[in-house]
């Protein structure tokens, strides 16, 4: 028997013992009156009452003798709580000294007061057990060591790390935020299907599922921009979602298969004017969460306070990759400078994948301050408008801070015909084995020649933009329950 079965057994006996005196130990009320954050500051006049109730997790027990100090967490915060012989009855004491374990959750009644050490505390006059752990909680001083386990029991990752726990908090704060800044803004938020018959809004490789009572293969959705878009072309002006997306891709340091966006779509709007609006977004949220407008990432001040940089994409491939010419560069060219930066490139590749590695490898980690990129090739993006002074390239822009993508936005494209272009050769790429594409959206293009404003889309990765304001390396640390390979 492991030690683990053999404390699991321990708990078992103490169960049953509580049980066998006619005590239920998972009680379906508590008459706790304060949360333990209330005991603390409202101690003053909680003291003058003869008694209070509380209730919390166990996380300690500290015996001395005749005296036995427990410390209590409820969740909002931690509260001492003292058993003492001849204050405490007898019989109450030694139950407690019998029965009682690390992660159990207890009920306690007496008075308050402040022990010698300053200690605010609960001399305990009753305690009742309101749910008996089975298994002890990690170490207090280890916690859990194994990084995965950490990530397929972040129950315990929360409890044995406040930190950890403060961390999600930030990250709920953030989404408040966010969303209370679009809906002042005059955005509608609604809900769109995760259940689609085609794939697309986005170049990704779907998950497929198949629903049994239509006999219809689904997929599971990649992006919600094409729905947003009916509902512009419906006369929704102002519209924005946050939801769960599904790609089905390798997981890394910043992707998640399973992973959270905001889309947004404002009619009569261009890039341009989706710029200004990212940035006063980001600015916004940075300033109600920290009360300020800098914030260290990865070792670096960040500073959101200047008005943020702007560089063309094929200027940052100058800058930073030191090719010359990307405008004019061939699928070869490109092929040999991907290999001298230590990029892995397929041949197959398309050229525009090529450049999208070759920026990915020697660009963006230069990008730390906030950074707008601007003026992509055409092929970057299917549904984003030609720029009408070159038509080469897309009224597009991607937001980089930290050296992590954060947002891509683009003046959406409300041509048609078109769209049925970009369609077409999204198609041609299919056939040729390219996964990652958006194929024809009959219903979709329908929608569009009935006529849609003008309008500009936002995409923000909510999880991303949590590992940055939370100073966090991996998007596993920012999502409770990310994707890991079943054990066995």
């Amino acid at each position: 028997m492991s030690s683990l079965e053999e404390l699991r057994a321990q708990r078992i006996e103490k169960l049953k013992m509580l049980q066998s005196k006619g005590i239920n130990p998972y009680p379906i009320s508590t008459a706790r009156e304060y949360s333990l954050e209330e005991a603390v500051s409202d101690f003053k006049k909680l003291e003058k009452k003869k008694s209070v109730t509380l209730a919390g997790r166990i996380l300690s027990i500290r015996g001395q003798g005749a005296i036995v100090f427990v410390t209590l967490n409820d969740g909002t915060g931690s509260f001492q709580a003292m058993l003492k012989k001849g204050d405490t009855p007898e019989a109450d004491f030694d139950l407690f000294h019998l029965t009682a374990d690390i992660g159990d959750f207890v009920e306690v009644s007496g008075s308050l007061f402040v022990t010698k050490r300053n200690e605010k505390t609960i001399l305990v006059k009753k305690w009742t057990m309101l749910s008996k752990a089975l298994l002890p909680l990690p170490e207090k001083w280890h916690g859990l060591t194994d990084t995965e386990e950490r990530f397929r029991k972040r129950y315990l990752d929360l409890i044995a790390s406040p930190e950890v726990k403060e961390r999600f908090v930030a990250r709920s704060r953030m989404i408040t935020e966010i969303r209370n800044y679009f809906n002042k803004e005059g955005y509608i938020e609604v809900e769109t299907p995760r259940l689609q018959t085609l794939a697309g809004g986005a170049t990704a490789k779907p998950f497929k599922t198949h629903h049994n009572a239509l006999n219809v293969d689904f997929y599971l959705t990649i992006a919600q921009e094409l729905f947003l878009k009916q509902l512009i072309v419906g006369g929704i002006n102002k519209v924005y979602e946050i939801g769960r997306k599904f790609r089905n891709e390798g997981i890394d340091v910043t992707h998640n298969p399973e992973f959270t966006m905001l889309e947004s779509n404002e009619a009569y709007a261009d890039a341009e004017g989706q710029r200004i609006f990212t940035e006063k977004l980001f600015k916004h949220v940075v300033k109600q969460l920290f009360g300020k407008l800098k914030i260290t990432y990865d070792a670096n001040e960040i500073d959101f306070g200047p008005k943020f940089q702007v560089i063309p994409f094929y200027e940052l491939l100058k800058r930073y990759a030191l090719i010359p010419n990307p405008e004019t560069i061939t699928h070869q060219e490109a092929i040999l400078r991907a290999q001298q930066l230590g990029v892995k490139v397929d041949p197959s590749e398309s050229l525009e994948k090529i450049l999208d590695n070759v920026y990915k490898k020697a660009c963006r980690p230069r990008l730390v301050q906030p950074t707008f990129i601007v003026d992509y090739p055409v092929s970057f993006n299917p549904f984003a408008k030609r720029k009408e002074e070159n038509p080469a390239l897309i009224d597009r822009f991607q937001l980089v801070i930290g050296g992590i993508e954060l947002v891509n936005a683009f003046s959406e494209l409300n041509n048609p015909l078109d769209q049925e272009e970009r369609y077409l050769e999204q198609d041609k790429k299919g056939k040729s084995g390219e996964a990652e594409i958006s194929p024809s959206d009959k219903e979709y293009l329908e929608a569009m020649e009935h006529g849609m404003p003008p309008n500009g889309g936002i995409g923000i990765g909510i999880d991303r933009v949590a590992m940055l304001l939370t100073d966090q390396k991996n998007i596993r640390e920012v999502i409770l329950f990310p994707t890991l390979r079943p054990k066995g």
